[in-house]
Formats: C-alpha cells, structure tokens, sequence
C-alpha cells in the first residue's frame, strides 16, 4: 500500500480522534443528535484541522525550532487554532447562518477542541514531512467527520425505533459509542 493512502487510512480509521484517541467527546455528543448539524459540525472542524496543520507545521520548523523555542509549541499552536476557529465562525455567520445558529456554543469550542491540538501535535512528534502532515490532517479531519455522521444516524435511528425505557437517553448513547469504539478498533489488525 503506498504510505501516503496507509497514513490517511490509519489517521483515519486506526487513530480516529473520536472513537479510538477519545478526543472531542463534547461535540461528538452534544452535535450528534441531527446529521445536518452533525455534517456540519464535522466540516467545520475538518476544515480547522487542516487548516490549522498547514499553519502550525511551518511555524513549528521554520520558527519554533530555529529560535530554540520548541517549549512553546502548545500556546503557539492554541493561539493560531483560535485565530482559525474565529474566521470559520465569521464565515458561517455571513455565509451560513442557520447552521451558524445552529452549532450555537459548539463553534465556538472549536477552539478548544483537543482534537485539533492533537492532530497538529501528532504530525510533529510522529516526525512526518509537510505532505505526510496535511494528508494525516486530512484523515483525521475524514475520521472526525466520519464519526459524527454514523453517531447522528444512529441516533436518529433509534428515536423511531423501539428502544427499551430503561436504555433510552444517555445510557443508549454511551453503550452506542462504546459499540462504535470496538469496530473502529478492529481496523488497527487490517492497516498496520
């Protein structure tokens, strides 16, 4: 398989930020009641993800390190995420604003998102290139993304369907995205 389809498949599936690094839990089960705000959600912080990798990979290696500074990655990086995050949300507001109204105090904590910290941190301790990075960045952001759909659906699905009394609400909702944990951990034996 070549590396670069083997980096985006396991970024993707294997490293899922949600399902398997449990990353992001709040968005995952605050966002995931419809698929529209879901999708939404999800591309929003797919596009953050990659953003925010394309613009902390330069600053790590052609600033941090060269000034000796390297102590200062994770501020450097929350910094540009949150100048990232603010643009998304002027955009949404202007370009989209039912779903901008929508996402209400889940845009906003994006910026706070450690899913979008992880994956900026993960492309420099695991040691990749510029392109290694933004195609790791572009399976994680499709694994975020990939997973607030499938919950959505699955949520949406069990509202009509016949759900014991006992397991309706939260408790269905954790016993589900443990269930949807355990596949997405079988996909570490197949892509190594």
């Amino acid at each position: 398989m070549p590396e670069m389809l083997k980096i985006f498949l396991k970024s993707m599936l294997v490293d899922n930020v949600i399902l398997v690094q449990y990353l992001a839990l709040c968005p995952f089960m605050g966002m995931t009641s419809d698929t529209g705000k879901s999708a939404g959600m999800g591309l929003a912080t797919s596009f953050v993800i990659l953003l925010a990798t394309a613009v902390t990979y330069p600053i790590y290696y052609c600033v941090l390190v060269p000034l000796n500074l390297k102590f200062l990655q994770t501020l450097i990086f929350i910094l540009v995420i949150a100048s990232l995050v603010q643009l998304v949300e002027f955009y949404l507001k202007k370009s989209a604003p039912s779903l901008y109204s929508a996402m209400g105090v889940y845009l906003a904590l994006i910026t706070t998102n450690c899913a979008v910290l992880a994956v900026t941190l993960n492309c420099i301790s695991k040691g990749y290139g510029y392109a290694q990075s933004i195609v790791y960045a572009a399976g994680s952001a499709g694994g975020f993304l990939l997973s607030m759909v499938i919950m959505a659906g699955i949520r949406e699905r069990m509202r009509v369907s016949d759900v014991p009394k006992f397991l309706k609400g939260n408790s269905s909702l954790f016993i589900t995205a443990a269930l949807l944990s355990l596949s997405f951990m079988g996909f570490k034996g197949l892509i190594n």
